[in-house]
């Protein structure tokens, strides 16, 4: 995975204009766009859902993502669900995203492992699992514990979040000495990135950056880093 800025677009339809029916239309659009233009992991993150609506809307990105793929093979965007193992392989994501405080990647590899000896259409499909960390040690745990990847945040202060205490690329710095990549999440923009592939980021990943702009054009420069 080295040798190539990953790139991780987060969810968050509460962002988009209009009625609830608007913003998921607008949500799955961004997908599509994200899909085309070669982002390596979309993670549906809308945690305000109920179990059943966020199904609903993980089947809908998932089919909408096996269509595109469908049509063009070259793509390889991976759909990752947040937190829920059982949501993740109901609708036949790739895998699953898990919070700090959420069962170990180990356990979670275990439950979907599980789940493929007692269905053939998951038996090819090994899951992508990610971990949401915030020091040097919680990616140290995710990398011992089977994580494919780990998210470092927040790495910049947040403009909607100033109270957040921003880690730094120090802290970054001190996180990408662990042998699995690690992606760097927490007021990125164009202009900073590179200082976080500088500091030994795999990638980067964000919500407002690919939400808020052309994503074809966002992936352009990154990949240029």
């Amino acid at each position: 995975m080295a040798g190539r800025c990953l790139l991780y677009y987060i969810t968050d339809r509460s962002q988009f204009a209009g009625d609830e029916s608007s913003r998921r239309r607008a949500l799955l659009a961004k997908v599509a766009e994200a899909v085309r233009a070669g982002i390596d992991f979309i993670q549906l993150r809308e945690k305000d859902l109920t179990t059943r609506q966020l199904e609903d809307l993980a089947r809908e990105s998932a089919n909408l993502i096996n269509e595109l793929r469908a049509e063009n093979q070259g793509l390889r965007t991976r759909l990752l669900i947040n937190s829920r193992i059982d949501i993740a392989l109901a609708v036949g994501a790739d895998g699953v995203h898990l919070r700090s405080d959420d069962t170990t990647p180990s356990i979670a590899r275990s439950v979907w492992e599980q789940a493929r000896a007692h269905d053939s259409q998951l038996r090819a499909r090994e899951p992508v699992i990610g971990v949401s960390c915030h020091s040097a040690a919680d990616v140290q745990r995710a990398e011992k514990g089977g994580a494919d990847f780990a998210v470092f945040a927040p790495v910049f202060e947040k403009k909607d979040a100033p109270q957040v205490h921003p880690q730094g690329l120090s802290a970054l710095r001190g996180a990408c000495e662990a042998k699995i990549p690690v992606l760097a999440l927490g007021g990125i923009t164009l202009q900073n990135a590179a200082s976080c592939v500088e500091a030994g980021a795999a990638g980067i990943a964000a919500i407002r950056l690919f939400q808020e702009n052309k994503i074809e054009a966002v992936v352009r420069a990154l990949r240029g880093l």
